[in-house]
């Protein structure tokens, strides 16, 4: 049962907790940023937007999504095994499409933004910054 569609719930940060004056505890306010990759760019937009989407609707601080510069990676190489013949090339590429997301938020609720299901192929990286 192979599901092409994964979840984040592993990639989710720890929690700090700290005590008010009150002794009550609350969750500290972090600045947590997710960089998402792929080479497919509707993919990655379709992470970024859905994480965006789920926390504004927790109505939290975000920056983002900021589009990076696309790496392209080429190879050029032979199309002849044995050096003989006329000069022939093929030539490969790959892009990889990234984009970075800030988020001001307790660390609980971010584990709840997180929790979406990802496209197959979109790399995450969740940091505290």
């Amino acid at each position: 049962m192979d599901s092409p569609i994964r979840r984040l719930s592993h990639l989710t940060p720890l929690f700090i907790m700290s005590k008010s004056k009150k002794g009550a505890e609350t969750a500290e306010v972090r600045k947590i940023r997710i960089t998402l990759s792929s080479r497919d760019v509707k993919a990655v937009e379709n992470v970024s937007s859905e994480l965006i989407r789920n926390a504004k609707a927790e109505q939290l601080k975000v920056r983002g999504p900021r589009r990076m510069p696309t790496k392209v990676l080429r190879i050029t190489t032979r199309k002849s095994p044995c050096g003989n013949g006329t000069n022939t090339w093929d030539k490969f590429e790959m892009r990889i499409h990234k984009r970075v997301i800030d988020l001001h938020s307790p660390s609980d609720i971010v584990r709840q933004i997180t929790s979406i299901s990802i496209e197959p192929g979109v790399e995450v990286e969740v940091s505290l910054i």
